[in-house]
């Protein structure tokens, strides 16, 4: 019973991302993170984000700045499927949503 009232202290997985952790990404600068990037990824940041995968961005740190102090933001869902994953996307809590495409609905049915 005593081992019952006292709560078990929760463990968070810690993210890590080619053996960096996410406070290490969180400081990196976008060129020091470009580097860690594979090639193909590498490129399209050299490209520069699009409207759809900035504005994510934009939506992203307004629900952070929107949230109360020492709280977590509300997560904002992420229909871009191509969108290559940054370290601030983690650390506020975008997640992924899979719509169906419209496009070939037709030839689903």
């Amino acid at each position: 019973m005593a081992a019952a009232e006292q709560k078990k202290q929760r463990t968070f997985r810690k993210v890590t991302y080619r053996s960096t952790d996410l406070d290490q990404l969180l400081d990196m600068s976008y060129e020091q993170l470009k580097q860690l990037y594979s090639a193909r990824r590498r490129q399209r940041l050299n490209r520069s984000l699009r409207r759809k995968r900035h504005s994510l961005l934009k939506r992203l740190r307004k629900a952070e700045k929107d949230a109360p102090p020492m709280e977590k933001p509300e997560v904002v869902n992420m229909p871009l499927c191509d969108m290559i994953i940054l370290p601030e996307m983690v650390a506020l809590g975008a997640s992924t949503t899979a719509r169906p495409s419209t496009r070939w609905k037709s030839s689903l049915r």
